[in-house]
């Protein structure tokens, strides 16, 4: 049996989605930008400050639920919006617009580029299975089952917690640990037999904050110090690192 570079007090692993086991993140970074210049354009004129797809996908967006995202940084602009209602159409300035308009983005994008995973997340998460832990998926997504379904690992986890079920208990999303907390209530282990993998900043801030055992920042755009300052126990750039033996 493969064995894994975790504490031994890990008895389950909550994994974030994109950056982590699928490479959607640059897809969900170009949805972002492309949603957010348009609405510059029109706000500003063809002289607006363009949405930077490495640092306010970072800094405002990633990880977090996507209302908050909208707002998060639109007021890094110093710019506010209604918040309009969550049915609202895509071409709505809206808080709920916005975001409903980078959501069917993302929708598009999937359908016409697919899902790919990272190998070595893949391999990681089965090595966790066989070692007997138990296995959660924590999204801020909406989208978080059909992503799942589309890069076939969907059988790999035994619990879900994304943006629909966030949604539907009231959980607060990241940066706030609910999320995580709840995928370990659901799998019966304490916030310190359980670790949690995250490429963002929100998500790394959740980890810490939750008081879980081990949170480890998986770094894919080079921002290792900025996930070991907002609460990384250890940074990787493939999971597979953390597989003992493995060339990853």
């Amino acid at each position: 049996m493969t064995k894994l570079k975790l504490p031994d007090v890990v008895r389950a692993c909550l994994f974030d989605l994109d950056g982590v086991l699928t490479r959607t993140a640059v897809v969900h970074a170009a949805a972002w930008k492309e949603t957010f210049d348009a609405f510059l354009r029109r706000r500003d004129g063809d002289g607006f400050r363009p949405f930077d797809s490495a640092h306010d996908y970072d800094e405002y967006v990633d990880g977090l639920p996507r209302a908050d995202g909208v707002r998060s940084f639109l007021a890094s602009r110093g710019i506010e919006l209604p918040e309009g209602a969550e049915d609202d159409p895509p071409e709505k300035d809206t808080v709920h617009g916005l975001g409903n308009r980078k959501n069917a983005l993302v929708l598009e994008k999937i359908r016409e580029q697919g899902v790919a995973v990272y190998p070595g997340s893949v391999r990681f998460v089965e090595a966790v299975r066989a070692a007997g832990l138990r296995t959660a998926v924590v999204s801020s997504s909406a989208n978080c089952r059909d992503v799942l379904i589309a890069a076939g690992i969907e059988h790999l986890f035994e619990v879900r917690i994304d943006g629909v079920v966030a949604a539907e208990r009231e959980l607060p999303g990241k940066p706030h640990p609910d999320t995580f907390l709840e995928a370990a209530r659901e799998l019966r282990v304490g916030a310190g037999e359980a670790a949690v993998f995250e490429d963002a900043l929100a998500g790394m801030e959740a980890g810490r904050a939750g008081g879980f055992g081990h949170v480890v920042g998986v770094d894919r755009v080079g921002q290792a110090e900025g996930l070991r300052k907002h609460g990384a126990d250890i940074v990787v750039g493939d999971l597979a690192e953390l597989l003992e033996g493995d060339a990853a």
